[in-house]
């Protein structure tokens, strides 16, 4: 006990700082990938065959490699042609292009529930198939995946601790990790203590997630 409140009392502001910068890369991570996402999507109702396969590869390829494999490719790989990005941006990078494959899936499931008829009338009132998009299917859409995008956020927010394979100028808590057992060896119990840092805030974001499901369930 004594040694937990020690660790508290030396590095509890690195902690909290760590998991502020856990919680930028999740929120940056997740938006770009969330829009990212939705124009996957449109492109992927266009008919126009090419697309639509250049949009199922790019889902088909992000969902399944490895996020660290990624973030090596785009850390170490990218800067032989002559494309340079700092360790940041480049975890943020690779985490919304695994975030936009994974929510590109999911709006297409959302996008399923939405019945059929519903598109034929808004067709027989003229309204073209990217204002039928937005309008009538994505709203619909949205209701449905509340769940599976809470899931999605949550899985991001863990993933965020692949920043601590690369020198990221602010770590984030996984990182953090690691330099408090270089400095005082304290084991496990920094990780317990970080471990409940992810908990609480994968607990706040179902929690979050509950509610908004809930009440848009409510409004429909």
């Amino acid at each position: 006990m004594n040694d937990l409140v020690k660790l508290l009392h030396d590095f509890g502001p690195a902690f909290l700082g760590s998991a502020l910068v856990t919680w930028r890369l999740t929120a940056m991570s997740f938006c770009l990938g969330f829009l990212l996402a939705v124009a996957l999507t449109v492109l992927r109702i266009l008919p126009i065959r090419p697309i639509k396969v250049f949009v199922h590869a790019y889902v088909e390829f992000f969902r399944n490699i490895p996020g660290v494999a990624l973030l090596i490719i785009v850390v170490f790989a990218l800067p032989y042609l002559n494309i340079v990005i700092d360790y940041e941006p480049s975890v943020v990078l690779t985490l919304t292009l695994v975030c936009s494959a994974f929510a590109t899936d999911n709006l297409r499931s959302g996008m399923n529930t939405v019945d059929v008829g519903q598109i034929e009338a808004a067709y027989s009132l003229g309204l073209s198939l990217i204002k039928t998009m937005f309008n009538i299917v994505l709203p619909q859409a949205l209701r449905a995946v509340v769940q599976p995008m809470t899931s999605l956020l949550i899985g991001i927010m863990l993933s965020t601790a692949m920043a601590s394979q690369v020198p990221v100028p602010r770590r984030e808590l996984t990182g953090l990790v690691d330099r408090i057992n270089n400095e005082t060896a304290s084991g496990i119990l920094t990780f317990g203590i970080t471990a409940a840092f992810y908990v609480a805030s994968g607990l706040l974001i179902s929690w979050a997630g509950a509610k908004l499901d809930k009440k848009l369930r409510i409004l429909k």
